[in-house]
């Protein structure tokens, strides 16, 4: 019995939220043996015993770069100064930014090829203003591309990527040993703030968890992704593909062109690195609010119906075992069952364990996998908000520009 409820309620109260709360366990326990290993870290890129090609192909990086001058002298040095045996060039397209990011990123590639003549050739291009029908993205994507000229690849990377010095290297061996058209690698994210370490390694785990990385590497599979800040791509093949035209509107370029590519009968493979490292700073929880709200609600294909399932879900994974937890004991002091209470702290340790090895992947304390129903309820309010922010005309807000949902659904 719990103390202080009416005997009617707690009739109803407690059997329903018993048998919702095994629904949960029963949930999680599919999401952790059936679900792609979602929360495992594996899918990595072969390093043993990988051989070189005869040939190394040519790579054309095209970093699409907005308001971006703080972290091009940060990042694109890392590019240029790639250890690749094969022809690289490194492409900037400075997308309208308004910050002189085009003039600083030139001032880095003098620097560059003073120190290193031989290496990577950096070329910076003024972008046009974003036509109709496109988002600001892919189209700064789509003139690197248009100007890549034959190269073999294409690497599309974000401003705030930092790379080892052989990461190229290993991209380019794992595409062609395992004949995929596209081969990206989910960046290492910041994590030194407290807001970075309470809410970035769960973005990394939610988006997993919609894109279980083993289903996306499994050939002939309909699960596509890529993640955007590391994409390397087969020229010949986002060429038969119909090139970047398909996906011009795509708010979420990088899943947008994993399903382009798997649609036209190619192979993808996603995977974690520690080679790829963001420079991104998010000072406050306000600023990862913004950049998950920009988004959320176009993964959703703005539709209200997924919307509203998928807030009763988060509740119903994420929430469910802490409010079962808590009714369940309390229960127990006025002489009830304690299936209740079990069923809630089973739900709530499943979730926990899922998500220590992304914990580990960042280095973080393994106790914040407690604060895991927290974290998911903060991500189903961005989610609200996101919704929000579509419906008074803000969607899709960055840096100064609102992209309007478009006609077409690339993403």
């Amino acid at each position: 019995m719990v103390p202080g409820l009416p005997a009617i309620c707690q009739a109803v109260l407690v059997p329903f939220l018993l048998a919702v709360s095994l629904l949960a366990v029963a949930a999680w326990i599919y999401l952790v043996a059936g679900h792609g290993g979602f929360w495992r870290t594996d899918q990595r890129l072969p390093q043993a015993g990988a051989v070189d090609p005869a040939g190394w192909p040519t790579v054309v990086a095209v970093v699409p770069a907005r308001d971006e001058a703080e972290m091009v002298p940060l990042t694109l040095p890392t590019l240029l100064n790639q250890h690749y045996a094969g022809d690289l060039t490194v492409m900037l397209v400075d997308d309208e930014s308004s910050d002189g990011t085009g003039a600083v990123a030139s001032a880095v590639g003098v620097a560059a090829a003073a120190r290193d003549p031989d290496g990577a050739k950096l070329r910076v291009l003024t972008g046009g203003p974003t036509p109709p029908g496109w988002a600001g993205k892919v189209w700064a994507m789509a003139q690197g591309l248009q100007m890549a000229g034959e190269a073999d690849y294409v690497l599309f990377t974000d401003a705030d990527i930092a790379y080892a010095p052989r990461a190229l290297s290993s991209l380019v061996r794992g595409a062609l040993a395992d004949d995929r058209a596209l081969v990206s690698q989910m960046a290492l994210l910041r994590t030194d703030t407290f807001a970075e370490r309470l809410l970035i390694p769960a973005f990394v785990y939610f988006f997993a968890q919609l894109y279980p990385f083993r289903w996306v590497n499994g050939r002939g599979g309909r699960t596509a992704a890529a993640a955007g800040g590391c994409m390397l791509v087969s020229r010949s093949a986002l060429e038969t593909a119909g090139g970047l035209g398909p996906i011009r509107d795509a708010r979420i370029d990088d899943v947008a062109l994993g399903r382009l590519l798997k649609r036209s009968g190619h192979d993808c493979w996603l995977g974690f690195t520690n080679d790829a490292v963001s420079s991104r700073r998010y000072n406050g929880v306000s600023e990862i609010w913004d950049m998950v709200a920009r988004s959320a609600y176009t993964q959703l294909r703005y539709s209200p119906l997924l919307l509203t399932g998928t807030v009763l879900g988060m509740i119903w994974l994420y929430l469910l075992p802490i409010a079962a937890t808590a009714i369940g004991l309390a229960s127990l002091a006025g002489g009830g069952s304690p299936w209740l209470a079990i069923a809630g702290l089973a739900s709530w340790a499943i979730m926990a364990v899922s998500y220590l090895p992304v914990l580990r992947l960042y280095r973080l304390a393994l106790a914040w996998a407690l604060c895991l129903p927290a974290i998911g309820a903060l991500y189903t309010a961005m989610t609200v908000s996101s919704a929000l922010r579509h419906r008074a005309g803000r969607g899709g807000e960055w840096k100064g520009r609102t992209v309007q949902q478009l006609t077409r659904g690339g993403s």
